[in-house]
């Protein structure tokens, strides 16, 4: 017998939707499941995993070493020149500069010979030796007729000629200061005395050879014209108590030099920034510290002045680095 049409119907009608409402379950439940796996498999990759921020890149700098002689103690050093470096820093890109004092003469000297600075400002003598060891002049100090050496004595002192220092004592810097050091002995051989008629006291730096005067610890001391100003002006006393009673012929100024192998285009980059100094307010700002007019561009030649006076001054009065 044939089953009726009508409830067969019926029966599968009632099977789709007992198939459609199991279906519906199933897949909701799967859906459930989805989620909650991902948003554990979110919570343990955040336990697991910290984010990382890519910076942008910045510029890569070179670090070059300035080191500059010691005209001053080095906080007044750095208080003086630290600006000027600032000033490259600010418009050189791909270079930084990082001033560098000395403790006294020798350990600079020691610094040149050994190259161990890349760029400095030593003194003429300084300069010339420093050719020898792979060095060449780029620039230098302005206004030569400042430098010259000069000395002190207390303005209650006897002395009238070169020749009453004979037996006293004397302060320099340091047996290898042209300024200060070689230019005044020269001048006394040229006026009769000579170095092993004196007490000759080399104290390290420009300051201390002038305190020595002050302290009464020497009888003169020897010096030259910047620090002086510098010194005087800082501490009134001196002026009242000491007085400039002798002063030498000048030389050219303090040098300028670098490594023969740093890139001339950065060489040239730090001339033309310091020759330019003096045409514009922030770089004379930079330059009064200094007591100085201006730089000026030069080379290994601008010194041939100071070494035939250096020639000269071996032969008569010393070898320059030797102490007394």
């Amino acid at each position: 017998m044939l089953a009726n049409p009508a409830a067969l119907k019926f029966k599968n009608q009632e099977f789709l939707q007992t198939f459609w409402r199991s279906f519906s379950v199933l897949l909701l439940a799967l859906i459930i499941i989805s989620i909650t796996g991902c948003s554990r498999s979110s919570e343990d990759s955040q336990k697991n995993y910290d984010p990382v921020f890519i910076e942008p890149k910045a510029i890569q700098k070179t670090e070059y070493s300035f080191a500059i002689h010691p005209l001053h103690n080095p906080t007044r050093l750095f208080e003086v020149f630290q600006p000027l470096i600032d000033h490259l820093n600010h418009h050189i890109s791909g270079a930084h500069f990082v001033l560098e004092a000395s403790r006294d003469y020798p350990s600079f000297d020691r610094k040149l010979v050994n190259r161990s600075v890349d760029f400095a400002l030593p003194n003429p003598y300084q300069t010339i030796e420093s050719l020898k060891h792979g060095y060449k002049v780029f620039a230098k100090m302005g206004d030569d007729e400042r430098f010259r050496g000069i000395i002190l004595v207390r303005k209650d002192s006897p002395f009238k000629i070169p020749k009453d220092l004979i037996g006293h004592k004397i302060s320099y810097p340091a047996p290898t200061a042209l300024a200060a050091t070689m230019l005044p002995q020269y001048f006394l051989y040229e006026n009769g005395v000579k170095l092993d008629q004196l007490e000759n006291h080399y104290v390290g730096s420009q300051e201390s050879s002038i305190m020595n005067v002050y302290h009464k610890l020497t009888d003169a001391a020897a010096t030259w014209p910047p620090p002086w100003e510098a010194l005087s002006s800082q501490k009134p006393e001196l002026q009242r108590e000491l007085k400039v009673i002798w002063q030498t012929d000048s030389l050219p100024n303090n040098g300028l030099i670098a490594k023969q192998e740093i890139p001339e285009k950065l060489i040239k980059q730090v001339q033309t920034i310091l020759v330019n100094l003096h045409l514009h307010s922030k770089g004379q700002k930079i330059l009064q510290p200094m007591k100085l007019s201006k730089f000026e561009s030069a080379n290994d030649s601008t010194y041939e002045p100071v070494t035939k006076f250096i020639q000269t001054f071996s032969q008569s009065v010393r070898r320059p680095s030797k102490e007394e």
